[in-house]
């Protein structure tokens, strides 16, 4: 029999609870999706980055943004999730927004190398500081990405370099967009003292700290995942009207 191609059409998924990943579920699903389905690397973090682009344009269209320009400012860490913010910047550059990045320690993973280059040869800028002063970022830019931390980081494992940035990201006044964890909050228990996002886009499916997520938008972008994948880690995804790539929940 052929396996359904919609993600969650059926009924009896439509009844379970979404489910919520522990940093050791999140973790199995991608290397399932490596090994099992041959995604490369690259490509997921290329599908994460789209897909947060495609959240941010969804929650914030060109049109309203207050800005004459639509400038974007977006944050990136040294590790997968600055990776996904590296592409996601692409993307809204691609879209029309005028993203600039701030990458404080840039990776020599090479794979990750590539998402820096294309940025640059695509003359998106990148900041040599962050400013301290959050009225000048709020002069500056209609909307904060926070790309620093994500699953592999821990609040104990938080780098130095990482605690004057997410100081300055606390006190953010224009919206803040975090990727898949917000900075400085852990995977599992959240963060009380952690960051204060605005939306929250959660990739492949929310982690467990999203359950403390209390900002205005939350965002899952969990379509492209094979169907096996969704039914063996009881995923209960939402359903994905049309062509959507990220839904609201």
């Amino acid at each position: 029999m052929e396996k359904p191609i919609c993600n969650s059409s059926h009924s009896k998924e439509q009844i379970q609870p979404l489910r919520y990943l522990s940093r050791a579920e999140a973790v199995a699903i991608e290397k399932e999706l490596l090994e099992e389905f041959r995604f490369g690397h690259q490509q997921l973090i290329e599908i994460w980055g789209h897909a947060c682009a495609v959240a941010v344009a969804k929650v914030f269209p060109l049109r309203s943004l207050p800005k004459k320009q639509p400038t974007v400012l977006v944050v990136c860490g040294w590790d997968q999730n600055g990776a996904i913010g590296l592409a996601c910047a692409r993307h809204l550059h691609v879209f029309g927004y005028e993203p600039t990045i701030f990458y404080p320690k840039k990776s020599s993973n090479p794979l990750y190398r590539d998402f820096t280059t294309q940025c640059e040869r695509m003359d998106i800028p990148f900041l040599s500081y962050l400013p301290t002063e959050v009225q000048l970022i709020s002069d500056a830019y209609n909307l904060v990405v926070d790309a620093l931390l994500g699953v592999e980081a821990t609040p104990g494992e938080v780098a130095e370099l990482s605690c004057p940035i997410l100081a300055t990201l606390k006190q953010i006044r224009v919206p803040l967009i975090s990727l898949d964890i917000p900075s400085g909050w852990d995977v599992e228990a959240g963060g009380s003292n952690g960051i204060s996002p605005d939306v929250l886009v959660s990739l492949a499916a929310p982690k467990q700290c999203a359950t403390r997520f209390s900002g205005k938008h939350h965002l899952v972008a969990g379509r492209f995942l094979p169907y096996d994948v969704q039914k063996k880690f009881e995923l209960n995804l939402p359903e994905y009207p049309g062509t959507e790539y990220v839904v609201s929940l």
